[in-house]
């Protein structure tokens, strides 16, 4: 099999990149500072995993990366683009464009079969003649040849799972955000998702940064970054899930 050509850049250039990026919130007279100062660099063709403890701002940096919030200061940037003084037509655009998605809630469209989910960011987007190699080789990749005429309700949490990686992946974007994308599956589907996602990096040469609690999950990326109270706190490379469960009891102690 010939690897895709961005297979070429994997580890030399930067699909996404944060530099001092706070987010604050501000209510009741408060304020709340959910990241404060974070910078991080996510290679193109690579898995990274961010971690961290409750309300350590996990979250809240995947939102401000892929432009789902905006940030008090700093800079985002999608492979070339600043985010960061874009109009929201702009933001939401690039979203459909070069970001993929896959979410815990699977997001899947009940009323549509399952290629026709796979095919709707492509019919958003108006790009609706799209490369068929790719999409044939994301489709046989994931095994969803024989489920393409099903409906969601039709299919196992697992296989809606991988309708919605498919449908992240279709569009060829620079870069896919996976948040929790194991948690509403057993440990059986969970694992298959998960060697799913590292396959998309190792073999069509994809990015991507998954949201998780779980260090079973995290284990399954090749670097995991790590939050504490909105700000930086250490990454491990090549993690195990013993590894990871060490940082974390370093972190929450």
């Amino acid at each position: 099999m010939t690897a895709p050509e961005n297979t070429r850049d994997r580890g030399t250039r930067a699909a996404i990149a944060a530099r001092d990026l706070v987010k604050t919130y501000d209510g009741g007279g408060t304020s709340v500072t959910a990241l404060d100062r974070v910078s991080a660099t996510f290679a193109t063709g690579t898995f990274t995993a961010i971690m961290g403890p409750s309300g350590s701002g996990k979250s809240t940096l995947m939102h401000c990366l892929a432009g789902l919030d905006a940030v008090t200061s700093g800079s985002v940037i999608i492979g070339d683009t600043e985010l960061v003084g874009l109009a929201d037509k702009q933001v939401t655009l690039l979203r459909r464009q070069r970001v993929g998605f896959v979410f815990q809630a699977f997001n899947l469209l009940p009323t549509l079969t399952a290629e026709q989910n796979i095919q709707l960011p492509l019919d958003i987007a108006g790009r609706r003649d799209p490369d068929p190699a790719w999409r044939d080789r994301v489709i046989d990749a994931l095994g969803l040849r024989e489920r393409l005429g099903h409906r969601p309700s039709q299919l196992s949490g697992g296989q809606q799972q991988r309708v919605a990686c498919a449908r992240a992946l279709v569009t060829r974007p620079d870069v896919v955000f996976a948040d929790e994308p194991t948690g509403n599956l057993d440990s059986r589907a969970g694992a298959e998702v998960l060697s799913l996602l590292r396959m998309a990096v190792q073999e069509l040469g994809q990015t991507v940064v998954m949201v998780t609690h779980d260090a079973a999950a995290a284990s399954y990326a090749e670097r995991v970054v790590f939050l504490r109270d909105g700000r930086l706190a250490g990454e491990l490379t090549d993690p195990t899930a013993e590894s990871i469960l060490d940082t974390l009891k370093t972190l929450e102690g």
